[in-house]
């Protein structure tokens, strides 16, 4: 039987963005850029390589310029037409999603990651859906979820990744029975386990590959971790059910751009690929670590 397609992806962005107060007070985090492309925009394209054609964003309050980002913008667009500006329209275009590929649905509380999936479900229906979160920005070759895509071949799926204990009780932490290749099937999950109780290193990363069975589980999952509702334990619900829950260690770099030394790094990160700014930057950082270096 072949496996079913991932066409439907959710996007979880009805965050305050309190770490990146004062900016956030008006802006969306998810608009705040890596040089000139917003956090959203990445998760975009990764989503779309992967085949995703159906994207569905949980918001709240004041994202309507996270919304108004996916529109067309005609004015805009006629001016960079008219004045030759193809590399900027394209740019620009890109960004347009078109008529009904995109939903969105309101978490009217901040009651978690686990209800802001379960705010989508009347949208996903009963089949397989991804679900993706922008403070995570993966560089990689091939997508971080199509790489998943890929392997994926039934039950849920997480990408996951090794941290350093220290970092330990910030994560979802996967119990490991088995590695086959990058995928390892999951004995259980942990949501932000101390140190010392963590099963092991290896840790869930915004990446989600869910069954619609999750969705039910959400159904009757209370309050977890941190007084909210924790998609990591309605997923822990699914690992004795006969399709099973895997983590995918995936091959790329990872930035947690819901910290400001995260959005920092990628920043830096992002700068550094491009010929026009490459250069430049180095060269600048180069003088930076000098003077830090004479200094000391």
């Amino acid at each position: 039987m072949p496996k079913q397609r991932i066409t439907k992806a959710v996007f979880p962005v009805a965050g305050m963005g309190t770490r990146f107060l004062p900016a956030t007070k008006s802006i969306p985090k998810e608009i705040l850029t890596l040089v000139d492309r917003p956090l959203i925009q990445y998760a975009i394209d990764e989503a779309r390589e992967a085949g995703i054609e159906e994207f569905i964003f949980v918001t709240s309050r004041g994202k309507s310029a996270l919304e108004d980002y996916f529109d067309t913008a005609p004015e805009l667009e006629s001016k960079l037409a008219a004045k030759g500006k193809d590399a900027l329209l394209n740019e620009v275009e890109r960004a347009t999603l078109p008529s009904g590929a995109i939903a969105y649905v309101r978490q009217n509380q901040a009651l978690g990651l686990g209800h802001a999936v379960w705010c989508a479900r009347r949208l996903i229906g009963d089949e397989p859906f991804a679900v993706l979160l922008p403070d995570d920005v993966i560089k990689s070759d091939v997508s971080c979820l199509k790489q998943m895509v890929d392997a994926y071949n039934g039950g849920s799926m997480v990408a996951a990744m090794e941290v350093p204990n220290h970092k330990i009780s910030s994560y979802g932490v996967l119990d490991i029975n088995a590695h086959v290749g990058n995928v390892v099937s999951v004995n259980g999950m942990v949501e932000k386990p101390e140190r010392a109780d963590a099963p092991s290193n290896l840790a869930v990363i915004g990446r989600y590959i869910l069954s619609p069975n999750v969705l039910r589980n959400l159904d009757t999952t209370g309050v977890g971790a941190g007084g909210e509702i924790q998609l990591t334990d309605a997923i822990a619900k699914d690992i004795t059910d006969q399709r099973g829950v895997f983590g995918y260690k995936f091959e790329g770099t990872r930035f947690d751009c819901g910290s400001k030394s995260g959005f920092l790094q990628a920043t830096v990160a992002c700068a550094l690929e491009r010929d026009d700014l490459r250069d430049e930057l180095m060269e600048y950082l180069q003088s930076m670590l000098m003077m830090r270096t004479a200094a000391e």
